[in-house]
């Protein structure tokens, strides 16, 4: 079924990326990243770390390996990035998103399902969502642990499809990484892009449903595409 055919068919679940989407912490994990390289006598210029926002840990470790050389010490590095972000988030810098508690009152209210399908760590999101006070509002939560391969490919937008026990076709995506808009449109999904740090460029606005700056800007759509016959008619 292509996507256009998709249109018609309405929505019963809705399954959010987490970082950049509901958490605020690309810009932390950002900083963590930057921080961690000088810590090791690294330059990890902005530009570069920009790449790996929104792509799964393998792809993270091809990256740095790519750029700084198979002599560089990758796990410590990670690691170290790993403790100064969990530094940040712990001190009281881990923010919702604008319009997060509003957009998962909304979904509850329509009996829409929810779900997470992230590229984090289990423990990594496990303790941001316990931080930030909404675990308990997704009964299902995907993270990179869960799947063999993590975005752009499909793998953990299906999973999580599968595990709310609604077909990709009748599941709407938020995100705002490029990776994270490939598989959810890889998936068959429909997806709503909420950029955080990468701007929307063509190739985004052409898989996406809609771009908009923010998930109150959102919340409007919720019910076009719950409801496309009411509204056809």
């Amino acid at each position: 079924m292509t996507l256009h055919a998709q249109g018609a068919l309405p929505i019963e679940a809705v399954i959010f990326d987490m970082d950049g989407l509901l958490l605020d912490t690309e810009t932390l994990a950002m900083e963590a990243l930057v921080s961690a390289g000088k810590a090791l006598g690294y330059d990890m210029p902005n530009e570069f770390c920009y790449l790996m926002i929104g792509a799964p840990a393998d792809k993270c470790r091809a990256l740095v390996t790519e750029h700084y050389g198979a002599d560089f010490p990758l796990e410590k590095y990670f690691a170290t990035q790993e403790v100064h972000l969990r530094e940040m988030v712990d001190s009281g810098k881990l923010r919702l998103k604008l319009g997060v508690v509003d957009m998962l009152d909304d979904l509850e209210r329509r009996g829409l399902k929810r779900a997470i399908a992230t590229s984090s760590s289990r423990v990594r999101t496990d303790h941001h969502l316990q931080l930030a006070g909404i675990a308990h509002r997704f009964p299902h939560i995907v993270t990179r642990d869960d799947v063999s391969r993590g975005k752009p490919n499909p793998d953990p937008y299906l999973k999580a499809a599968g595990l709310l026990g609604v077909e990709p076709a009748r599941c709407l995506a938020f995100e705002d990484s490029y990776n994270g808009v490939r598989a959810a449109h890889a998936a068959g999904m429909r997806v709503i892009m909420v950029p955080d740090l990468l701007p929307p460029t063509d190739e985004m606005h052409g898989m996406a449903y809609k771009v908009v700056s923010n998930l109150n800007d959102a919340a409007p759509y919720i019910g076009l595409l719950q409801n496309p016959a009411v509204v056809a008619g």
